[in-house]
């Protein structure tokens, strides 16, 4: 039998794609393509510009066990340093001559006499391809809040995910929508020059403290001299991480809300300060950290409105109780569509049958890694592995992936695919250890569920779980098919 060539597609150039494609080189796969609909790599360390930008995941932790980087400017890391850091990634291993910038995957199809996937991209330009990495995680389609009269507004606006830099917002009235991970994040930096500043709130979120004083130049040169003393805390960081990520202690617990309920004593007004007191368990939704948000309401030009948003006019922002806060600009800050995943292209695959389809009950598949019914199609950042550091996770997930490819290549078979009963019984599981999180379970806004109620973005495990289970292949979990004597296409 001679061996068939395989023609690789991954689907986005962010850190998961990156990481795809580093990976593949080292395992000696240089007939891949890395599919980009923006300009550059960085997906969303690229998209996400808006200003404090920054990652809540401790700088130590976030960078690949490949690409080790010691030196960033303070302990929890700014978007244009991570952005650098994914560029450099792109240029040092070798991935620029792969990638194909300015034209996105619009939609995917399975060809059963082929064993190959065809990629229609927003030209109209095709790419055919043995094997399929989607690299384009949660966070990929804007959500936008369904307010009345979004199109009557004269004022400037636009998405947090999509920052228009070219508008100065000095002395402006401004109206944030959200209040979640980036209005934390940008509010107290807006709120600096702006005339005023509206944040309106549905939920109140827990926003704890963080140790993050910028590193002197003198530690920086140390680190990178010796990064021992940085690998040693990024250990005992992943290790504290992999203990609490699944809020199973509960004097941790306790012990978290006591420190963000700490936190919210540095706003003088006692109103504003009730009203930013989280009615949620820590834990429940996305934990947030910053050491200027609280701060920030002891400006007089930062309103906290927790009224209900009725309506948006040709000049500002109509709350339930009737009152019009006129304003310049908007600021949506909402997050992303986050339960959409691959389904946010149209993938078609086995029989015909559509992936939003196949997960009309919310994003499903086994590891969070492939769905049944679409052969050698890989997914990183999929269903239910959300949680600790995602570089970890991302990891771990392309060296499953290369496992199903070391398969395809050393077996001859052409095609692999999960088994529907052990997609089921790996979700089972899953789910039944997402219903003992009991903070998962309080009833509150989110971005963890699916229309249908299910959680489908978290992994109720640790990060070390995880690696373990992905770095085996039980082969009883796939059918694989497509052996064809003397095929060496």
């Amino acid at each position: 039998m001679t061996e068939r060539q395989l023609r690789i597609a991954i689907v986005g150039a962010g850190a998961g794609g990156l990481c795809a494609g580093k990976r593949l080189l080292d395992e000696g796969y240089d007939d891949f393509v890395i599919l980009e609909r923006a300009d550059d790599v960085g997906g969303t360390w690229r998209r996400n510009t808006y200003p404090g930008c920054e990652c809540d995941v401790p700088s130590a932790l976030y960078s690949f066990t490949w690409a080790f980087k010691p030196d960033w400017s303070k302990p929890y890391g700014r978007q244009p340093e991570i952005l650098a850091y994914l560029r450099d990634i792109a240029e040092q291993f070798g991935l620029r001559p792969h990638c194909r910038f300015g034209d996105g995957v619009v939609s995917a199809c399975w060809d059963e006499a082929s064993a190959a996937w065809t990629l229609t991209q927003e030209s109209g330009a095709t790419v055919e391809a043995h094997v399929v990495v989607s690299a384009i995680g949660m966070f990929n389609a804007l959500s936008w809040p369904d307010i009345e009269g979004f199109d009557t507004f004269r004022g400037a606006m636009w998405h947090s995910a999509a920052w228009n830099w070219d508008h100065d917002l000095a002395g402006k009235r401004i109206a944030v929508i959200g209040s979640a991970a980036s209005a934390v994040q940008l509010v107290p930096e807006i709120v600096k020059t702006a005339g005023q500043v509206h944040l309106f709130q549905r939920t109140a979120n827990w926003v704890l403290p963080k140790v993050d004083d910028e590193f002197t130049e003198e530690q920086i040169d140390a680190f990178r001299t010796d990064p021992a003393p940085l690998l040693t805390f990024r250990a005992e960081t992943e290790q504290h991480m992999n203990a609490g990520m699944t809020f199973a202690i509960p004097s941790q617990l306790v012990e978290r809300e006591a420190v963000g309920l700490a936190a919210i004593e540095v706003v003088e007004d006692p109103v504003v300060r009730a009203k930013l007191r989280p009615q949620h368990p820590f834990g429940a939704k996305r934990p947030l950290f910053s050491n200027l948000y609280y701060p920030a309401f002891n400006r007089p030009n930062l309103e906290l409105v927790t009224n209900a948003i009725a309506r948006i006019t040709c000049s500002g922002v109509v709350t339930a109780d009737g009152v019009e806060r006129e304003v310049d600009v908007i600021v949506i800050a909402t997050g992303f569509a986050t339960t959409k995943y691959l389904s946010a292209i149209e993938v078609t695959g086995r029989d015909g049958r559509r992936i939003v389809d196949a997960w009309n009950d919310g994003p499903l598949a086994y590891l969070g890694i492939m769905t049944s019914g679409f052969p050698n199609l890989f997914m990183l950042y999929g269903p239910n592995t959300n949680n600790g550091s995602i570089l970890t996770m991302i990891e771990a997930q392309v060296d499953h992936v290369l496992l199903h490819l070391r398969r395809l290549r050393d077996e001859g078979v052409r095609w692999v695919d999960v088994r529907p009963e052990a997609m089921t019984a790996y979700n089972i599981e899953v789910q039944e250890a997402i219903a003992r999180v009991r903070v998962w379970q309080a009833d509150c806004h989110g971005y963890y569920r699916a229309p249908s109620g299910r959680i489908v973005t978290q992994w109720p495990f640790s990060m070390l779980e995880y690696q373990e289970r992905a770095a085996t292949l039980d082969p009883d979990a796939f059918q694989v098919g497509g052996c064809t004597p003397g095929d060496g296409s």
